[in-house]
């Protein structure tokens, strides 16, 4: 028998107990899709096999195609970050898992449901559409500090006029790890990367005010694979 869960969008908008303010409204009312984060580390000498594994997400579908896979360069212990566009709402259906078939390749996964922006607006701030294949990517997971979701969500978000930072995301938790919130941040290149850290090096605002709201997280930089 199967045991079938619908999760529409509305019900997982509450990012927190307290009013939002008006910045954290505008990013809850723009987060309408859900998406499908899986980290993964690959067993040894399987990380290519694991690569182009996760490069095959199945032809059927209208959203197979929307995907990011980010590669770890430098950071957390994961080798692959994959984020999975499910549309405005997604079902989990309990089935029959299949036997392994070969050489294990995945040494452990870890998947959490988030809520996002749409596909388009995600996609092109990940520069999927139009960014240069040599983009970087930081990915940084937060658990807030108790009854300060809201305000770090809102400092996640801040643009910074001055920064290279080409694209930015942020998503939040609805079902799975022990973070609440996932911020992507993209530039161009690695000498744009440079650049940007050369020019903020230090401790400054930005980053004692994300420590403020921050109890705990975990950034990498990665690269994309596709």
């Amino acid at each position: 028998m199967k045991t079938r869960s619908t999760c529409p969008l509305g019900i997982f908008m509450l990012l927190a107990f307290l009013p939002l303010t008006s910045e954290a409204q505008q990013a809850a009312a723009a987060s309408t899709d859900i998406y499908h984060v899986m980290f993964v580390k690959a067993t040894p000498g399987q990380a290519a096999t694991l690569a182009e594994d996760l490069k095959e997400q199945g032809p059927d579908g209208p959203l197979a195609s929307h995907f990011l896979l980010l590669r770890h360069v430098e950071g957390d212990d994961w080798d692959f970050c994959i984020i999975q566009h499910l549309g405005t709402e997604t079902t989990v259906e309990a089935g029959p898992t299949p036997p392994p078939a070969g050489t294990p390749v995945r040494a452990w996964h870890d998947d959490t449901f988030v809520a996002g922006p749409s596909w388009d607006t995600f996609s092109r701030a990940m520069g999927l559409t139009d960014g240069p294949a040599s983009s970087v990517y930081v990915v940084g997971v937060h658990q807030a500090v108790p009854g300060h979701r809201n305000q770090l969500l809102e400092v996640l978000d801040q643009t910074d006029p001055e920064s290279k930072v080409k694209g930015h995301a942020t998503l939040a938790h609805v079902e799975g790890a022990r973070w609440q919130l996932l911020s992507l941040d993209r530039y161009d290149s690695w000498p744009d990367f440079a650049a940007d850290r050369s020019a903020n090096s230090g401790i400054g605002e930005g980053w004692l005010e994300v420590r403020e709201h921050s109890a705990f997280h975990r950034d990498t930089l990665a690269e994309r694979v596709r």
